[in-house]
C-alpha cells in the first residue's frame, strides 16, 4: 500500500484549508480502532474529516460518512467533549518537511486556539493526540508508556513533545544542479536509492514517479547518467519543489496507486480528497475483504466436511436398516421349519416360500431355533426403530447441507474485491452466519432490523426491462420476498444453489423469448453451475415462491414453474 508522503499530506491540508476553514465542528465518530470522522460544517457545505493512525494506511482527507452503528470508543468521546461545537480554524505543519499536522480549535475565527489535535502521520507510529492550549495531553489514540518508548513517550497529563526532528538534509528551492547532482552522485548507486539516501521528505512512490517521469530508469546507476539525464530529472525536482512551494497540485490515479503531481497519471481525480479516501478505503477494504473471505470459506468447509461425514454415517444406518425385512423373513422361515433344526447348528438351509430359493441362516449354536428366530425379530424391530430416528436426522443434515451450499455459492460469486458493495455483500454472509449460529463473534451487533441498501446486481434484457439478483441470501430473501410484485417474474437455477432472479415486469407488460431466455442466462450464471454448458432455470410468479416455516434464510419452495435452459457461458463471455 503506498504511505501517505509528505507531498500528498501537504497537497491534502492545502485543499482542506481552502475549502473547509473555518467550520463548526459536530460530532466525532470512531470507525474503528483506528481511523475518527470529525463532523464539519462551514457556510456551504458539511463534510466528514477523516484522520487515520492506520499503520499502513494513516491519513487526514475528507472522507464517507460514517456507518450508523453505535460508537463504542472512549478516543471519540473525549474528543466531541472538548471539542464539540469549536470552530476547526487552523491546520498546519508543525515544521517544514514533518508529517505533523496541527488542527487547531478555537470558540470562532480570530481567536486563540483552546486545544490542539495533533496528526501523526507516520507509518507505524502514527498517533492522534489531543492537547489543551498549554499543550498538556489530553488523550491520545495510542498512549506509549515510559517502558514503552524512553526517548517519546506519550501519556495523559504530559506535556506533547514532537517527534524528533529529520537529521538529514531537505530539499530547497534554491539549491543549484551542480550542488544536488554532487549530492545525489557522491556514492555510486540506483538513482531512486540515492536520491532517498541523499534527502529527508521523499517517498519511495514519488522519488518513483519523478525519475519515470525524466525517462530515466529507477534502478539505473548515477554513473550512467548522462547530463542530459541529470538535466531533466533536475528539472522535475524543481517542479516538485515549487509545486510545495506554491501549493499548486495536480491530483491522478496511476497503473498501481495515486499521484498529487501528475506523474504517470492515468486517470485525473476530481480532487485530492476524493482520490486519497478512495485509494485507502479501496486497499483497506480489500485487505478485509481478503480476510473475511478466507475466513468464510475456511469455516464452511469445515462445516459442510463434518455435516457431510454425519450425513454418510446415517444414509450408512438407513441402508442396514433397510435389512430389516430380511430378519422378519429370516425368522419366519426359520420359525415354519423347527423340524430341520439340530443342536449345535450353526447354520441353516431353508428353501423361500415364494421361490423355493435356498436361503442360508447364520444361527447361534448355544440357542435352539426358537431362542435364534427371537433373535432375528429383535433384529428387525431395532432396524425398524433405527430407520425411524434416523430418517429426521438425516433430512435435518441434509437440510443443513443445501443451506450451506447455498452460502457458499454466494460467496463464490463474489470472487474478487472491486467495490465498497462487494465488502458489504460479504459481512451480509458473516452476519447471516453469526444469527445462524454458525460462526461466533463477541463484537457482533444484530444489524437484522436495521434497514441497509440493497446493492443488488442489475442488468438490462433486450427489451429493456430491469432484472435484480441477489448476493447472499438476506438480499435473496429481500428480492423475492419484499421487492418482487405481482407482474414480474422469479427465476432460479433449478436445484442447484444460486442466487434469485427477478424479471421486473410493468403492468401489461411482456417479455420477449429474448428477455426470458436472457434472465435465464443471468440466473445460471449466477450459481454454482456457472461453469456448465447449459443448466435447467425454473421460472414462475412471485406469489407461487413460498418460504417453508422455519426455514433459514435464502431457502424457497415454488410451484407453476416453467423450465428454461440457461446458457452461462454466454455471461462469462459478456455476450
Amino acid at each position: 500500500m503506498q504511505p501517505l508522503d509528505f507531498t500528498a499530506l501537504t497537497a491534502a491540508c492545502s485543499e482542506i484549508r481552502n475549502y473547509w476553514l473555518p467550520s463548526r465542528t459536530e460530532q466525532v465518530h470512531q470507525r474503528d480502532r483506528y481511523t475518527i470522522s470529525v463532523a464539519l460544517r462551514t457556510l456551504k457545505q458539511r463534510g466528514w474529516l477523516e484522520i487515520s493512525w492506520h499503520p499502513q494506511a494513516a491519513r487526514i482527507c475528507i472522507g464517507d460518512p460514517p456507518p450508523r452503528t453505535p460508537d463504542t470508543f472512549t478516543f471519540s468521546q473525549q474528543l466531541i467533549h472538548q471539542l464539540g461545537g469549536l470552530a476547526l480554524i487552523g491546520i498546519e505543519a508543525i515544521a517544514p518537511w514533518e508529517r505533523v499536522i496541527d488542527l487547531q480549535f478555537a470558540r470562532r475565527p480570530g481567536e486563540s486556539p483552546l486545544y490542539h489535535v495533533y496528526a501523526e502521520i507516520m507509518g507505524k507510529y502514527s498517533n492522534v493526540i489531543l492537547t489543551d492550549a498549554s499543550n498538556s495531553i489530553i488523550t491520545a489514540a495510542h498512549q506509549v508508556s515510559q517502558q514503552q518508548s524512553s526517548v517519546r513517550p506519550i501519556q495523559t497529563g504530559q506535556l506533547y513533545e514532537t517527534p524528533p526532528k529529520l537529521t538529514g538534509p531537505v530539499p530547497s528551492v534554491n539549491e543549484s544542479q551542480e550542488r544536488w547532482q554532487e549530492r545525489v552522485s557522491l556514492v555510486p548507486g540506483a538513482i531512486k536509492r540515492q536520491l532517498l539516501k541523499s534527502y529527508s521528505g521523499l517517498s519511495a512512490a514519488l522519488v518513483e514517479s519523478m525519475v519515470r517521469s525524466a525517462n530515466i530508469a529507477p534502478e539505473i546507476n548515477t554513473d550512467s547518467l548522462s547530463s542530459e539525464d541529470w538535466q531533466r530529472l533536475f528539472a522535475q525536482w524543481q517542479e516538485w519543489l515549487e509545486a510545495l512551494k506554491n501549493e499548486k497540485f495536480d491530483p491522478a490515479w496511476t497503473s498501481d496507486g495515486y499521484t498529487v503531481m501528475g506523474w504517470g497519471g492515468i486517470k485525473p481525480a476530481k480532487n485530492i480528497q476524493e482520490l486519497l479516501n478512495r485509494y485507502y478505503s479501496d486497499r483497506l477494504n480489500e485487505q478485509v475483504f481478503a480476510q473475511l473471505r478466507h475466513q468464510l470459506t475456511q469455516k464452511l468447509n469445515n462445516i459442510l466436511a463434518k455435516l457431510r461425514l454425519k450425513g454418510n454415517t446415517f444414509s450408512e444406518r438407513l441402508q442396514q436398516s433397510d435389512r430389516a425385512d430380511e430378519y422378519r423373513q429370516k425368522a419366519d422361515l426359520l420359525m415354519a421349519h423347527l423340524q430341520n433344526w439340530e443342536a449345535g447348528m450353526k447354520e441353516i438351509i431353508i428353501p423361500d416360500f415364494e421361490t423355493g430359493t435356498p436361503i442360508a441362516i447364520a444361527l447361534q449354536p448355544d440357542k435352539n431355533a426358537v431362542q435364534n428366530a427371537q433373535g432375528l425379530y429383535k433384529q428387525h424391530q431395532k432396524l425398524k426403530r433405527a430407520r425411524a430416528a434416523v430418517e429426521p436426522l438425516l433430512r435435518e443434515v441434509n437440510g443443513e447441507i443445501e443451506y450451506l451450499e447455498q452460502v457458499e455459492a454466494a460467496i463464490a460469486q463474489i470472487d474478487q474485491y472491486q467495490t465498497p458493495e462487494d465488502l458489504q455483500a460479504l459481512e451480509e454472509i458473516r452476519d447471516e452466519l453469526i444469527g445462524q449460529k454458525y460462526l461466533e463473534d463477541p463484537e457482533y451487533r444484530d444489524r437484522s432490523n436495521n434497514e441497509t441498501k440493497s446493492n443488488f446486481h442489475r442488468y438490462l434484457t433486450p427489451s429493456g426491462f430491469e432484472v435484480l439478483i441477489g448476493r447472499n441470501n438476506r438480499q435473496n430473501d429481500q428480492l423475492t420476498f419484499r421487492v418482487a410484485g405481482d407482474y414480474d417474474l422469479w427465476f432460479h437455477a433449478q436445484e442447484i444453489p444460486g442466487s434469485h432472479v427477478l424479471l421486473r415486469l410493468e403492468p401489461g407488460a411482456v417479455p420477449e423469448e429474448t428477455d426470458l431466455q436472457f434472465t435465464a442466462n443471468l440466473a445460471s450464471y449466477y450459481s454454482r453451475a456457472r461453469q456448465s454448458d447449459q443448466v435447467p432455470v425454473v421460472y414462475t410468479q412471485p406469489k407461487y415462491v413460498y418460504k417453508p416455516k422455519g426455514a433459514k434464510p435464502g431457502i424457497a419452495i415454488y410451484k407453476q414453474e416453467r423450465i428454461i435452459w440457461g446458457k452461462p457461458q454466454l455471461m462469462l463471455n459478456g455476450q
